[in-house]
């Protein structure tokens, strides 16, 4: 009984029903937190008349040790670096954005991931990962500053 209420509790949770019974919506999320630092100064671009954009790229860094000594201070420490494209939108957001982020600045980007292609200018079909940019919070000033 018990299990039968808290199963039905999270179907209404995770789905919307309309006045249409046969159609039902459901909630889905696109979600994405990255901590890292800045590659590039911000850009902001206007494209066909459209709003502007603010982009920049984040790099965020994952370190692991390899060898037979993975639960002690021996082996090798091994370190990948990931670029994303962060895009920003909002116009209070992307005004911040172009201003305040700075390269080498260490900050948190949450938002929701975007992919489309384009055609670059060779004429080829490309694809592209994009971080839609919700929110930003500075953790750090630039490290060029400090020195």
């Amino acid at each position: 009984m018990l299990r039968s209420a808290s199963a039905q509790l999270f179907r209404q949770a995770v789905r919307y029903r309309s006045t249409d019974t046969s159609l039902i919506l459901e909630r889905s999320i696109n979600r994405v937190q990255l901590l890292g630092r800045v590659g590039q100064d911000p850009v902001m671009r206007q494209v066909d008349g459209r709003n502007p954009v603010t982009i920049f790229s984040l790099a965020t860094n994952e370190m692991w040790r390899s060898g037979d000594g993975e639960m002690t201070s021996t082996g090798d420490i091994s370190q990948k670096t990931t670029w994303h494209r962060v895009s920003v939108f909002k116009p209070g957001l992307r005004d911040v954005a172009y201003q305040y982020v700075k390269k080498g600045s260490r900050i948190l980007v949450e938002g929701k991931l975007d992919y489309g292609e384009y055609v670059d200018k060779n004429q080829v079909r490309r694809q592209a990962t994009t971080i839609i940019a919700d929110n930003i919070i500075f953790l750090s000033d630039n490290v060029r500053d400090r020195t």
